[in-house]
């Protein structure tokens, strides 16, 4: 029993090691990624510079030539395994009431409160949270409430 949950132990440690690798390598292909820009967005201010797929006939950001933004290719991604996760590693969850909490796992989730909760609702989410030892990664928003307690 107890070498099948050293195996289990270990498993678990290299898969977290794995997924520090794959969340740096994330990091660096972001900080290499090109800054995508829409065409013809620098010359006319009616565009924002927000991509925007090229679809002239003459377009040469379409055409690639140089001198010209990148475009947007499948190739500028980050790994796989590495989506969906927040750089330290935890899984992102959005909850918007404090019941949301109860199914998170303190070492896999961590918590992104919803940008339209109110501050009481809030309150309450970094209390339970903090009880139930899961992290927050947006708890700097709560305002009034705290200062009136």
């Amino acid at each position: 029993m107890n070498s099948m949950s050293a195996t289990k132990q270990q498993k678990a440690d290299s898969a977290k090691k794995e997924l520090q690798e794959l969340l740096e390598l994330r990091k660096s292909v972001a900080d290499a990624r090109p800054r995508f820009v829409r065409p013809e967005s620098w010359r006319l201010v009616r565009l924002h510079p927000e991509w925007r797929k090229p679809k002239g006939l003459d377009n040469k950001v379409r055409k690639s030539f140089k001198g010209y933004p990148k475009r947007v290719k499948v190739g500028y991604r980050g790994p796989v395994k590495a989506r969906g996760y927040h750089p330290s590693g935890h899984v992102d969850v959005l909850v918007h009431n404090p019941s949301q909490l109860q199914d998170l796992v303190p070492e896999k989730d961590a918590v992104r409160i919803g940008r339209r909760v109110g501050a009481r609702k809030r309150a309450e989410i970094i209390k339970r949270a903090s009880e139930l030892g899961l992290r927050v990664l947006n708890p700097t928003r709560l305002r009034t409430i705290e200062s009136e307690k």
